[in-house]
């Protein structure tokens, strides 16, 4: 008789440690590994957030969903990427327990003590990444081949390129020997020649490098203890598949703002019927926004959170040298509506004002072109600029209040899109924090604010190496910002549509491609797809149009003599306009390079707060 399914609460250490004849699987039809940096900096500010709150109660990490219908092999219907970057980080983690004990003094009991909880981490990681008994790990620290050739991720994808990559990293005796021996991806520079494990391993490693031993030893503690999964076995993978699906589309839980509204309309005593109007109100705005990709109702709590820390300065603390900290420790919305500011929730009437003049501002600058340009970038831009939008009333708002702001935070976020080392690092969260407090004070001024901008970019990055990222980038969002700095050059208005497509010059697909590449004078495909995706040879394109001449040749795409055909002379958009004229009729591998350097020099300039040149 086939089992039942089998829920069990697990802390990370005991989900991810197995016998020796078991290994996690990742079956054939699974995606490939796909976290990027993004969603390793998030899962980083998540475990860093519950560590600095003191909390008692474990934190959760979600569901895991197992097929168990093969003995020994533990098929991730879901988890496969939760379960792959936990891997990752244990063994950045290790890495680091191996560098910090060789180097603790045994002097005094405190550092005694110290190694020892180093030693036991140590020990519970190497039995989860090597299988290891209590006995095998001081053979395996004194002779690494003992820690070769152990599974306990076995890829199966049809759509992984890298399926070694996890077992190389693993197996590596320093952080040297896995850099050296991950896989290079050809043609590509600095971090960009990584695969997604090694650069999510890589951050962090260098994450966990600004910890001090005490700190290494409390986080590694945290994470194989107090961070728990539902592990879910089912032995019918039918069965495994049926829960994922309906995990994933019904039994919505409670949401934060359901928790706060229903605690608002019961602190609203007669205004009962008030507060249900007024909350209604704001809630059907936010859910206009939302379809836009704007702000749904839990975003106007969290920006007002935000906001309302601001004004107060909750988080800066000053040392008694008079040096300012700023806490970047932030409190999830239940928390600080229900608990630490619970006295918000007093006054329904009052907090719906706020919350609704939140939403009335995002409604007023929805449309604005720089203000979806903004929004094209990182999701934290909302917060910081919505403090600054508070100072006004929605009806004081025009274009020339906040074209200044968003370029300041355009700027930064740019170096964000170009550079790997995430959002919560200090030159980002803990700047922008501090920041904060001025932009909610309408006693500061804009130009105070782009100052603190200017002089924070200045000392914190250097010109040739966003250059270097910028040339290399091969993203879209720097194609939004290209095209609005180069309409900024000319005078010339700039918008774009919801609809709007990235268009390749060089077509990246289609019928014509290989004649398309000899053409351009482009030895291989490797080198093609390498110079396709580069900023130079992408503009901003209407639907229709680019759906009428993708594929098509250059000189097609370029025409301004038939009428009948659309085409670049069709377009609103500046780039693609500009194009009519171009003197070749041919797109070549030069013409990219050439486009691509204009790019980089355009958006280096403007990140750089230099006068923007032809």
């Amino acid at each position: 008789m086939a089992k039942n399914i089998e829920p069990n609460l697990k802390s990370i250490g005991d989900y991810l440690k197995l016998k020796k004849e078991e290994n996690f699987v990742i079956p054939e039809y699974q995606r490939a590994y796909s976290w990027e940096i993004g969603q390793c900096d998030k899962l980083w500010q998540d475990i860093e957030a519950f560590i600095s709150s003191g909390a008692t109660d474990p934190y959760f990490f979600g569901t895991i969903i197992l097929d168990c219908s093969t003995p020994n092999k533990f098929s991730l219907i879901d988890g496969q990427q939760r379960t792959t970057t936990f891997l990752l980080l244990l063994k950045g983690i290790l890495l680091r327990i191996n560098e910090c004990i060789s180097t603790i003094p045994q002097n005094d009991r405190d550092s005694i003590s110290l190694k020892a909880g180093l030693e036991a981490n140590r020990n519970k990681i190497m039995s989860i990444l090597y299988k290891a008994e209590p006995e095998e790990i001081p053979i395996m620290i004194n002779d690494s081949t003992k820690t070769k050739d152990i599974v306990i991720l076995e890829n199966k994808s049809i759509n992984e390129l890298y399926p070694n990559e996890i077992k190389k990293i693993v197996e590596a005796v320093n952080f040297e020997d896995a850099e050296k021996n991950v896989h290079k991806i050809p043609r590509k520079q600095k971090d960009n020649k990584y695969t997604n494990y090694f650069k999510n391993f890589k951050f962090f490693y260098e994450k966990l490098k600004d910890k001090s031993d005490s700190q290494l030893n409390l986080f590694a503690k945290t994470f194989l203890n107090n961070c728990q999964v539902i592990e879910i076995r089912s032995w019918q993978i039918e069965q495994a598949i049926t829960m994922f699906n309906s995990l994933n589309s019904t039994g919505m839980p409670l949401t934060d703002a359901d928790i706060i509204s229903a605690q608002l309309y019961a602190n609203a005593g007669e205004n009962k019927s008030d507060f249900n109007k007024r909350w209604a109100e704001i809630n059907t705005l936010a859910v206009e926004l939302s379809t836009r990709k704007i702000i749904d109702i839990n975003g106007v709590l969290q920006q007002f959170m935000y906001i309302n820390r601001a004004l107060n300065k909750e988080y800066v603390n000053k040392k008694v040298d008079g040096s300012i900290i700023v806490d970047v420790t932030t409190p999830g919305l239940r928390r600080y509506y229900t608990d630490i500011k619970k006295e918000l929730l007093n006054n329904p009437l009052e907090l719906c004002n706020s919350l609704e003049k939140i939403a009335k501002l995002w409604d007023r600058v929805k449309d604005y072109p720089l203000v979806k340009l903004l929004l094209k970038f990182n999701e934290n831009a909302k917060l910081f600029f919505a403090g600054y939008l508070y100072r006004f009333e929605p009806e004081e708002i025009l274009k020339e209040n906040i074209s200044e702001i968003c370029e300041c935070l355009i700027r930064l976020f740019a170096i964000l899109e170009v550079d790997d080392i995430g959002y919560s690092s200090s030159k980002f969260k803990t700047f922008l924090f501090g920041e904060m407090i001025k932009l909610v004070d309408s006693n500061k001024t804009i130009g105070e604010i782009k100052k603190d901008f200017d002089e924070h970019i200045k000392n914190n990055w250097k010109e040739e190496n966003i250059k270097e990222s910028i040339a290399e980038y091969n993203k879209n969002i720097l194609v939004y910002l290209n095209e609005y700095l180069y309409a900024k050059q000319k005078n010339y208005e700039f918008d774009f549509t919801e609809n709007v497509n990235i268009e390749h010059i060089m077509p990246a697909s289609g019928r014509n491609i290989s004649t398309i590449q000899n053409d351009a004078q482009i030895s291989n495909d490797e080198e093609f797809k390498s110079l396709v995706s580069q900023l130079g040879n992408k503009i901003l394109l209407e639907e229709d149009i680019n759906k009428s001449i993708s594929n098509e040749w250059f000189k097609t795409k370029k025409q301004n003599s038939i009428k009948d055909k659309t085409g670049y002379k069709d377009s609103k958009y500046p780039i693609a306009n500009a194009l009519i004229n171009y003197s070749n009729d041919t797109w070549r591998k030069e013409d990219i390079v050439a486009a691509t350097k204009k790019a980089t020099e355009r958006i280096l300039k403007f990140i750089f707060y230099k006068n923007n040149e032809e």
